[in-house]
């Protein structure tokens, strides 16, 4: 099986189609057969890259919470890239995937052409931080004391979870059966040491502002504990642009892998004419009709 180093972590990779490369990173409940759809769709135009992040077989498994992170996710993917000799790629991600491509943007923005963040934002808005951190622990503790299969009908069954169940009951099946296989060790060590301890997105605001890569924000209009953090993010990114999918839960290139790679594909040829610009700051204001004065009797027009 084809395998790449990222440091001393073997990281599983396959490929397909040739052209601009682009490389799909997977969330914490799949792995790179999540992009199934994707990889038909975009190989016929793209270089695709998909790789199994670290914990997740046949990637290796590093025993040591220390080798799980936030950076190491970010630096993992700049490690595959340079093992495949890409300079610089469109990169896509959903949920913990989407938090790497986030981070890849910030740590390696010159090999970054634009950037797909699906359903970011688990644990980064501070109401609900805390209440996010207790639930990420009880799931690794599920996983020690019970195991994959527990684990997976449990996730499976969750409120943003549901919507895959409705649509594409086939695929959502296949998303319980693929999770119940990952590894526990690999799993629960992630869930510890990347998901509970990676900075909330908004301690990031001045470096998020600082972005300049093309960014599209995608997520479901049902996936309640992200949908204010992508809020903030569309705020804040100056090339973010914010997809908002009507009636679809947490994994919306599964739920509706249509309407993703069609949107994905006009993003990516926005960007590679050089549409795709940053905000104007014309655009910015939170009143709702400048052009009336204000009490001092100045206005915006």
């Amino acid at each position: 099986m084809p395998h790449v180093a990222a440091g001393n972590v073997r990281l599983y990779v396959e490929e397909c189609g040739s052209g601009y490369p682009l490389i799909f990173l997977h969330e914490f409940g799949s792995d790179y057969r999540q992009w199934a759809d994707q990889l038909d769709f975009f190989s016929r135009h793209y270089r695709c890259i998909a790789f199994n992040a670290r914990g997740y077989p046949p990637s290796d498994v590093p025993a040591e919470a220390s080798a799980y992170g936030q950076d190491q996710a970010a630096d993992d993917v700049a490690a595959v890239l340079s093992a495949l000799n890409v300079a610089r790629a469109h990169v896509i991600g959903v949920s913990m995937g989407a938090a790497a491509a986030l981070h890849f943007g910030l740590r390696h923005p010159q090999m970054a052409s634009a950037l797909v963040i699906t359903s970011a934002g688990s644990g980064a808005y501070p109401p609900t931080r805390a209440q996010f951190i207790a639930e990420t622990l009880r799931a690794a503790d599920l996983i020690d004391r019970d195991g994959m299969s527990a684990f997976a009908d449990a996730l499976a069954h969750g409120p943003t979870r549901i919507q895959l169940h409705r649509k594409r009951p086939a695929t959502w099946e296949a998303f319980r059966h693929d999770l119940a296989e990952h590894s526990a060790v690999g799993s629960s060590l992630t869930l510890r040491n990347y998901q509970v301890k990676r900075v909330s997105l908004f301690d990031l605001e001045a470096a998020l502002h600082a972005l300049t890569v093309p960014v599209l924000l995608v997520v479901g209009d049902e996936d309640d504990p992200v949908l204010e953090t992508n809020l903030f993010l569309k705020r804040t990114i100056p090339g973010a642009g914010l997809w908002v999918v009507p009636r679809t839960g947490h994994a919306v290139n599964l739920e509706e892998p249509a309407a993703y790679n069609q949107t994905l594909f006009e993003f990516f040829a926005k960007v590679e004419r050089g549409e795709w610009t940053l905000r104007e700051s014309a655009t910015r204001s939170d009143r709702q009709f400048p052009i009336v004065p204000t009490a001092s009797g100045s206005s915006d027009a």
